[in-house]
């Protein structure tokens, strides 16, 4: 594809170019394309249809995961999250073993170690990730889905947004079976810490521990507030939250 770099930006089809907006900028490619007929019923294109029936999987498996997960962190999500969480969807899905070609799907490749390795560190937002905002070591009870933070100090172990007045802490322990399409998800009560508040121990525990047979996920969000007369107000569009997932099971 090529990149407009006119003063007139151009949208529409013009003599056989499709000029468009994207996250990219403005952009033009040739337009064109195989009848959709064809691909799904000539025997030339059945690489085509295979790849393409594992490529919805994954999309699937990952829109699955941001489903599950939204009560926690509906305000903590970048413009990619969705390719992003695609991307991995299809690397644990091409670790199934047991289906032929065409019909390897993520829940059987979610059964390995490996498969789950990949999905720990996941940040929904990757403009405020885990690692650059929280300095401060967590401990992760990987039975009751609770997450502690021995002594925290805002000023000192959390990176904070300018006009930050509190921040908010939860934890999340999702089951999510990949195969039935199914999820369950318990959240902690948050957490809520003057940004200038002395240390403090933190344990975020949410009530319950899911009843769903799948795999389990736990993870953390941080989400940053300004108070305006016992009003809470969102920062940048909630540019600065988090929420990452920190153990999966």
């Amino acid at each position: 594809m090529a990149q407009q770099k006119s003063i007139l930006k151009l949208r529409g089809t013009i003599g056989g170019i499709s000029f468009y907006k994207s996250k990219d900028g403005y952009l033009a490619r040739e337009k064109g394309g195989v009848d959709a007929s064809r691909i799904a019923n000539d025997p030339g294109f059945a690489r085509t249809r295979e790849n393409g029936a594992e490529f919805g999987n994954s999309a699937s498996a990952g829109k699955l995961l941001r489903d599950a997960v939204r009560v926690l962190g509906k305000d903590a999500s970048d413009g990619r999250v969705t390719s992003r969480l695609t991307q991995i969807m299809a690397q644990i899905k091409n670790m199934d073993e047991a289906n032929a070609r065409g019909e390897r799907h993520v829940g059987e490749g979610m059964a390995k170690d490996e498969a789950k390795a990949l999905l720990i560190g996941f940040n929904f937002n990757v403009n405020a990730a885990l690692g650059t905002v929280l300095y401060k070591a967590i401990e992760v009870d990987t039975a009751t889905g609770e997450i502690s933070i021995a002594a925290l100090i805002p000023q000192k172990d959390i990176s904070l947004p300018s006009g930050a007045s509190h921040i908010i802490l939860k934890s999340g322990f999702a089951s999510v079976n990949f195969v039935t399409g199914e999820s369950e998800m318990t959240v902690s009560a948050p957490l809520r810490i003057a940004t200038d508040a002395a240390a403090q121990a933190v344990s975020l525990k949410p009530a319950t521990v899911p009843a769903l047979e799948g795999t389990h996920f736990i993870l953390i969000s941080i989400d940053f507030i300004q108070e305006v007369n016992n009003v809470d107000y969102s920062l940048n569009n909630n540019a600065y939250n988090v929420l990452a997932i920190v153990s999966v099971d």
